[in-house]
């Protein structure tokens, strides 16, 4: 017997193919549809990555500009989603090259320090853009977070956000990244290490 959740994201997924076969027949408003979609949460991912505003907007038109072009060689039974997050992370990466250029799973399966739950701090960062006024302590936390995930290294960056906050699985950010599984884990696991030393850093600094 199908729950509710479950009958809803069956029929999100069968909702996704029908409009990605029209979209790859030539239907405008299928186009307009997918960026209707999925603007907001490519916005938000692109934000955590570059936090620069210029950037970006320029990795934002250009991924859904790809997207327009790419129409007749996509394979119109690969899923949606991943590809559409798979063209935003290059073109950050591009954007992040040029502006370098112009200037010269479950993370608590995770190994961690038992004093940090990772999941619960980087939870503050999900609605860091607008956070209530009658909550300081978890606007302080969440500026923290966004403080460390900003400076981290851009391999680390993005497989931190691509894992937790899109909540990709090992397989779709390995065919994403085209590297294997085994290099996934290793990297997010680096990653978290990586934030956790930079938190306990920072809030040692505190105390």
């Amino acid at each position: 017997m199908k729950t509710g959740k479950n009958h809803n994201n069956h029929k999100d997924k069968i909702d996704e193919r029908q409009l990605l076969h029209r979209y790859v027949a030539g239907d405008r408003d299928a186009f307009h549809q997918i960026v209707t979609r999925y603007k907001n949460p490519l916005y938000a991912f692109l934000r955590r990555f570059l936090n620069q505003t210029q950037l970006v907007e320029e990795a934002f038109q250009e991924t859904f500009l790809q997207l327009y072009k790419s129409r007749k060689t996509f394979e119109k039974d690969r899923p949606l989603r991943p590809w559409l997050f798979t063209i935003a992370a290059n073109k950050a990466r591009d954007a992040l090259r040029r502006q370098q250029r112009h200037d010269t799973v479950s993370l608590g399966a995770m190994a961690e320090p038992a004093e940090l739950n990772v999941d619960d701090v980087l939870n503050s960062l999900k609605s860091y853009e607008i956070t209530p006024y009658d909550e300081a302590e978890k606007s302080e936390r969440a500026e923290k977070v966004r403080k460390i995930i900003e400076n981290m290294p851009a391999n680390l960056k993005e497989i931190l956000i691509l894992a937790y906050f899109e909540q990709f699985s090992y397989k779709q950010m390995a065919d994403m990244l085209s590297i294997p599984i085994g290099t996934v884990k290793s990297r997010l696991h680096t990653a978290i290490v990586h934030f956790t030393k930079k938190w306990k850093s920072m809030t040692d600094e505190i105390v």
